[in-house]
């Protein structure tokens, strides 16, 4: 049985761990407030931009064919966004991104990663840290934008994707993050961002009449890189706000558990202390028996 001062360090140390998380908890809690405003706002926006994005492409698709960002190629160089959180503290949430683009690597592109043609660029601390760790090809400059999330640092990085596509640097991307549905619940999401996905004859697009200036190639080819920042920025707002809702779903979680601890070692507590005093009594009565058969 351990000793009254062993207990009762214990029990600090868990009263204090209780403190943090909650606290930490209540944090999460305002973020998610903001961050979930913030993607419940931007999802009309998005799906409006691809709504007219599937009229325009349906009303001529040719002409869309003919655009570098719709252009299929050979997969022989990948590039996988990975879009994680920069700290810890939040259950499975970055786990769930680095199982998710293993397994689109080893399902999708197991000959090209053989090869060293599978480049990720993660999107958060975490990513970062993990693929690095493990010897993948990672580009490491926009990292640290989870921290401070703006559109047009966002924006930034989706140039660059379109950019190195453009010029044959990728012939695929996709990327990888946690959709946000609730306080408790974030779904593992793969998109594909290039070559964009032309709609199909089963896909039914409301046919509207729309007047094109200065002509309709030129509206399209201008749409559909501010369609893609928009399609990243939506992500990142996702994985913030599914970030928010896991870490504050796993520090109640912790909170709960430490106060469960609490009990169990209170009672430990009480009844070491009862079998100290015990003992301490026993010893009395033995002391003063002794004196008297002396």
């Amino acid at each position: 049985m351990p000793s009254l001062k062993e207990v009762k360090n214990r029990i600090g140390s868990v009263v204090s761990t209780q403190q943090i998380t909650k606290a930490m908890k209540m944090v999460a809690a305002a973020k998610l407030r903001r961050s979930q405003d913030r993607i419940l706002q931007m999802r009309p926006f998005a799906k409006k931009m691809a709504y007219i994005f599937q009229n325009l492409a349906a009303a001529q698709s040719d002409s869309l064919g003919e655009n570098w960002f719709s252009q299929v190629r050979d997969e022989k160089k990948i590039l996988i966004v990975a879009i994680s959180s920069d700290r810890g503290l939040c259950g499975s949430f970055n786990t769930n991104i680095f199982k998710g683009v293993l397994k689109v690597i080893h399902e999708k592109y197991e000959n090209q990663y053989k090869t060293g043609n599978v480049t990720v660029l993660p999107i958060g601390r975490k990513a970062f840290d993990y693929f690095s760790k493990r010897k993948f090809q990672v580009i490491d400059q926009y990292a640290g934008i989870i921290g401070n999330i703006s559109f047009d640092q966002v924006a930034a990085a989706a140039e660059h994707i379109m950019e190195s596509y453009r010029t044959g640097g990728y012939d695929k991307v996709e990327i990888v993050y946690n959709e946000f549905k609730n306080v408790a619940t974030q779904v593992l999401i793969t998109e594909q961002f290039l070559p964009v996905l032309l709609p199909t004859s089963e896909i039914k697009t409301v046919e509207v009449e729309y007047i094109y200036q200065p002509n309709q190639a030129e509206i399209i080819s201008g749409l559909i890189p501010k369609s893609l920042k928009v399609q990243l920025y939506k992500a990142v707002l996702d994985s913030n706000a599914a970030e928010n809702g896991a870490r504050m779903t796993a520090m109640d979680k912790a909170t709960e558990n430490a106060g469960e601890l609490l009990k169990e070692l209170r009672l430990t507590y009480n009844r070491t202390r009862q079998a100290a005093i015990t003992k301490e009594i026993l010893e009395i009565v033995g002391g003063a028996e002794a004196l008297k058969a002396s």
